[in-house]
């Protein structure tokens, strides 16, 4: 664990097991914290703040900026960790990297960006003057499905405002989180301006972020049973919450789309990551008409790909993350399976060429999935693809918003009327029209319903870690 600008070991010396989710294999142990290890570490960053606060716009964004640098020059070590201990392919692992430095640079800009305001008042004798203030200790909670982007993406912005942060990594990927904070130790960051807690067991660590006072804002990236969860117990104590939860999301084919193009798209946004991704198509609504020609191009497509570890040349889909998600997958592909379904391809885990190690599940094409089905109302976070017949625009948006969920949703089409039509009637925080990748640093990220509260990235990330501050001047 890294608390207070010093690398640290657990009490007792206790410590838990990384797996390589490829092969089932130990990688090496890491340090099990516990409360008592994130209290010390809320007490470094409270007694950090002050002077990260009220360094310039300046300071703060050169650390950012040096950060950025080393980053990008250790790109090929953080995507070797993050392949071994998550399974994504190295390639893709490259990639989120330079996804996660942009993080760093893009709120190293906008730290120098933070403005106020001059209110006029009707009194002729006053001003009103509005600033920002960094809102405090940040507690920080992040996913093992991208384990370094969704730490920039939530530390870029809190040290760029001026608040120090805590940050407890997913259980599954605490490797890829070391490896990042001793870029920002190598930066030059202040003792106790990031702290770093690794733990078997999150329970405590999130009762500690909840409920000590020090601690004013918690931003988590998770599954929405534990985003309101947390979200309820640091609502008791006052504290900011932002959440990016879970998604559902709808991927909309209509009848002037060509099927083709939106059979390719659907393929790599929907298989990346091993579509362990919130932003991920779940269900896949496509127009009768050109129902045939997506089936043939998206079956073509995903039959190609290559199942393996991560550092295999020429492999295109990894491992889920354990077991629990391998029998999550295959109850929902028999569930659909048994309620009439076709499967088209895949629809079992794959065993073969030493598979059985790790956690691997066929790519798979489901068609004819109904509303009675599983898969139809539970995120899968897997490899499944499932595609569901209409006929009519009204009937398919109707469909698409039929969800508690409100993340990101997705929308083929020519006809420029009808996409605009799609984009603001979908209710869906991020809507990409005959684009497989609405998200960019520089774009607002998060959703609406039960898919979170807040926004990252974007100029309205860095306002997610600023409290606002009304001066009344009497002259």
């Amino acid at each position: 664990m890294y608390i207070n600008g010093n690398w640290a070991a657990a009490t007792a010396d206790a410590s838990f097991d990384v797996i390589n989710p490829a092969t089932g294999q130990v990688i090496k142990g890491v340090a099990d914290g516990g409360r008592a290890e994130a209290r010390s570490a809320i007490e470094a960053a409270h007694e950090a703040l002050p002077a990260w606060r009220e360094a310039t716009a300046y300071q703060r964004s050169a650390f950012l900026m040096r950060a950025h640098a080393l980053m990008l020059e250790r790109q090929e070590d953080l995507a070797r960790v993050m392949t071994e201990e998550q399974g994504k392919p190295l390639r893709a692992a490259q990639t989120e990297v330079r996804y996660a430095a942009d993080f760093l640079v893009w709120f190293a800009e906008e730290a120098k960006r933070v403005y106020g305001e001059i209110i006029p008042s009707a009194r002729a004798d006053q001003r009103f003057l509005i600033t920002h203030r960094p809102v405090g200790v940040v507690a920080a909670i992040t996913p093992w499905n991208y384990p370094i982007s969704m730490i920039t993406r939530k530390l870029g912005p809190a040290l760029a405002a001026g608040c120090t942060v805590v940050l407890k990594p997913a259980e599954a990927t605490p490797l890829t989180a070391i490896e990042t904070y001793r870029v920002f130790e190598d930066a030059g960051l202040p003792p106790g301006v990031v702290n770093l807690v690794t733990a078997a067991d999150p329970k405590p660590i999130g009762e500690e972020f909840t409920e000590n006072p020090l601690v004013r804002k918690l931003t988590f990236t998770g599954s929405t049973a534990v985003g309101k969860m947390l979200a309820g117990r640091a609502a008791g104590n006052m504290k900011r919450v932002s959440c990016e939860l879970g998604g559902h999301a709808p991927f909309i084919v209509l009848e002037d789309a060509d099927p083709v193009h939106a059979a390719k798209g659907l393929q790599l946004v929907k298989f990346l990551n091993t579509g362990q991704a919130c932003i991920s198509p779940n269900r896949i609504y496509v127009h009768r008409a050109i129902l045939d020609d997506f089936v043939e191009t998206l079956v073509g497509r995903v039959g190609a790909m290559k199942a393996g570890g991560g550092f295999e040349k020429g492999v295109t889909i990894g491992p889920l993350v354990n077991e629990a998600a391998v029998a999550k997958v295959d109850k929902q592909v028999q569930d659909a399976r048994d309620h009439g379904a076709e499967v088209m391809l895949g629809g079992r885990r794959l065993t073969e060429d030493g598979l059985d190690q790790g956690y691997f599940y066929a790519p798979t094409v489901l068609n004819g999935v109904t509303s009675e089905m599983l898969i139809y109302r539970e995120e899968t976070f897997g490899p499944v693809a499932a595609i569901v017949p209409f006929e009519d625009e009204d009937e398919v948006l109707a469909m698409a918003n039929d969800t508690h969920y409100g993340l990101a949703a997705y929308v083929y089409t020519q006809n420029l009327g009808k996409a605009m039509r799609l984009y603001e009637g979908l209710e869906f925080g991020i809507v990409g029209v005959n684009d497989i990748n609405p998200a960019s640093a520089a774009a607002p990220f998060g959703g609406m319903k039960d898919s979170g509260l807040g926004r990252e990235g974007s100029r309205e990330g860095i306002m997610e870690y600023l409290e606002t501050k009304t001066g009344g001047f009497s002259i």
